[in-house]
């Protein structure tokens, strides 16, 4: 239940406005946590359901014309960040496995996005020169949103992880008052 309450979490937090939050999305922590959490036959439901909000912000929000072609890199992270929460966090999580998917998450989003992006708008008077130099511009125009990316995963996974764990720790505190917990 918490992965689906989490994964509501990430599609409210792209419909509502949140241009003070400085870019804050849940969904790069939501689907890795959704993949750490539920089984692989359940993967559809969060691409779906974040599919359907790229058309819906598209073309009712920002009033664009949609082609489909042009989401299927996002469409395939979305998979591939439920998979990579499957195979780091599922098994057992740790710090260092939190961490893990909090720098791998977003930076494959960052490369596979921005790449995307320079191979679309780098021709004959595109907005990127199709060159590495083109490539590196393009990269770097991303670093704002990779960095905001980066806080948001780590954000959402901290939490996601962290406080089930603080809570059990709290009651076991509690249960045992008069024994030293380390």
């Amino acid at each position: 239940m918490p992965a689906y309450l989490l994964l509501l979490a990430a599609l409210l937090s792209r419909v509502i406005p949140h241009a003070g939050w400085y870019g804050f999305t849940a969904v790069g922590g939501s689907l890795l946590y959704f993949g750490a959490k539920r089984s692989w036959r359940e993967m559809l439901l969060p691409v779906a359901a974040l599919a359907g909000l790229d058309y819906y912000l598209t073309t009712h929000v920002y009033a664009y014309d949609f082609f489909w072609q042009d989401y299927l890199v996002t469409w395939g992270w979305y998979a591939a960040a439920i998979v990579l929460g499957a195979i780091l966090l599922a098994p057992r999580v740790s710090v260092v496995r939190v961490v893990s998917a909090a720098l791998l998450g977003p930076t494959s989003f960052f490369f596979a996005s921005n790449y995307a992006a320079w191979l679309t708008l780098s021709h004959p008077g595109g907005t990127y020169a199709p060159t590495f130099a083109g490539l590196l511009s393009c990269l770097y125009r991303g670093l704002p949103f990779y960095g905001r990316d980066l806080i948001s995963t780590a954000l959402v996974l901290t939490l996601a992880f962290g406080v089930p764990v603080a809570v059990r720790h709290f009651h076991r505190t509690r249960e045992l008052p008069n024994q030293q917990v380390l």
